[in-house]
């Protein structure tokens, strides 16, 4: 049997007050590269003891997400080949909606939440399975899973839409609504704030490259593996391990010639130790260039900067390279995190200079490159609470890299959540033993 089974599912239009745009939004060249690999997928668990009935918590969230659509309706519209241009657009209708699952599990909540190692099988099934690999497709779907003592709240949004900063504003959004308070940020999903060289031209050439085979979006490539065949865990730093970790970092750096010019962030920090990890629970030969490669949100660094409630992707990528024996030698972790900060560096005097990030030689090393999503500055736990409490765990569902980590802000609000995901459950064993060895 099925560990999580759909019971149910319907549509939530968008108010029949709300202003829908008159043509479709083409997307920018940011977001074409997202075409071919449009799945963003996280999940939220919820339990507790005083849990209203779930057909109250379904009501709730139905009708705040009705609310929310108000301000944010292009999610409720359909991406599509615009064939006269050959763009691809968000198109917004009155009968558009939102799709709204309802399942349910025999699942052990509890243990699903607090479990270092990841039940894929089952957190896989508590976010609604869209077919995003010809267009016309959804933008966002959603779905709620009750659980004995608890719920699921997942979303499925299409990557070309969203990045994950536009997804937790929306969540933000949601939950405020949800609480029947007013959201904090206003969304706005205007392209012409992104400004790039080429402008429409150039998002156009970029679909040309990747997906010539429109309204076909299919990518032929690893990255659509299955999710089940990897093994996951959950790592959480609180603040007293990355400080530790800080120090240790700064101490290794003065003690091998290579001191840092200022102190680490917790993301370079928590990076180096992830990416020293990795090379030490895989065998690779020494000379083996090993790749870290990570995204920067860009929208405070355009000229001129982009609205903070910009839903959209305004992504630059950074790749950082070293070989695998300094990866694993005395002064790794010093080593790893200033080669972290010089692609930041980088990414700072020139914004856009990573912005298209799909190059051959990337695509040609992904069994050497770890592959960083998210950020320490994504407040999940905080933000995600829909008048029930905040969630108790919060996951992103498309780690599907034999290599990928995905950052998040701690439940505690302070502390850093680390997810890690590779192929082999031996070698996830020996990254575990390399991670923690240095937070003693």
């Amino acid at each position: 049997m099925s560990p999580v089974r759909i019971i149910g599912a319907s549509y939530v239009g968008v108010p029949a007050t709300a202003e829908l745009p008159p043509e479709p939004i083409k997307l920018t060249a940011m977001e074409s590269l997202w075409v071919v690999i449009p799945m963003l997928q996280h999940v939220l668990l919820y339990h507790g003891a005083d849990m209203p009935p779930f057909d109250d918590i379904l009501h709730s969230l139905k009708s705040s997400l009705a609310t929310t659509l108000s301000s944010f309706a292009p999610l409720a519209g359909r991406l599509v080949h615009l064939k006269d241009t050959g763009d691809v657009g968000i198109s917004c209708s009155p009968s558009d909606g939102v799709r709204f699952v309802v399942a349910e599990s025999d699942a052990d909540i509890r243990r699903l939440a607090g479990d270092e190692e990841h039940d894929v099988r089952v957190l896989e099934g508590l976010v609604p399975a869209v077919d995003m690999s010809e267009l016309p497709t959804a933008v966002l779907a959603v779905q709620a899973t009750r659980f004995q003592g608890g719920f699921a709240v997942g979303l499925t949004v299409h990557h070309g839409v969203a990045d994950g900063r536009s997804l937790w504003t929306f969540v933000e959004a949601w939950a405020s609504a949800c609480r029947g308070e007013i959201p904090a940020a206003t969304p706005t999903f205007d392209r012409s704030l992104v400004k790039l060289p080429g402008g429409q031209e150039l998002a156009s050439s970029i679909l040309r490259k990747i997906a010539p085979n429109l309204p076909s979006a299919a990518l032929p490539s690893p990255i659509g593996e299955d999710l089940t065949s990897f093994t996951r865990r959950t790592f959480t730093l609180d603040t007293q391990d990355i400080q530790r970790l800080k120090q240790r970092i700064a101490q290794l750096g003065e003690a091998h010639g290579t001191p840092l010019p200022r102190p680490p962030s917790a993301f370079a920090a928590i990076v180096a130790l992830a990416w020293t990890s990795y090379a030490r629970c895989k065998p690779f030969a020494a000379d083996d260039d090993l790749l870290l490669f990570f995204f920067a949100d860009t929208r405070d660094r355009l000229d001129p900067p982009v609205d903070a409630g910009y839903i959209g992707v305004c992504l630059t990528g950074c790749m950082a390279t070293l070989p695998a024996a300094e990866l694993r030698s005395e002064r790794a972790l010093a080593a790893a995190t200033l080669a972290v900060q010089d692609e930041i560096n980088k990414m700072k005097e020139d914004p856009v200079a990573g912005w298209n990030f799909m190059n051959p030689a990337l695509w040609a090393s992904l069994d050497r490159m770890m592959n960083i999503s998210g950020s320490p500055g994504f407040m999940a736990y905080q933000i995600a609470d829909f008048g029930w409490g905040k969630p108790r765990r919060t996951e992103n569902i498309r780690m599907n890299g034999d290599g990928q980590v995905a950052m998040m802000r701690a439940g505690d609000g302070q502390g850093v959540q680390v997810s890690v995901s590779l192929l082999q459950a031996a070698q996830m064993d020996d990254f575990k033993s390399h991670f923690l060895i240095f937070l003693e």
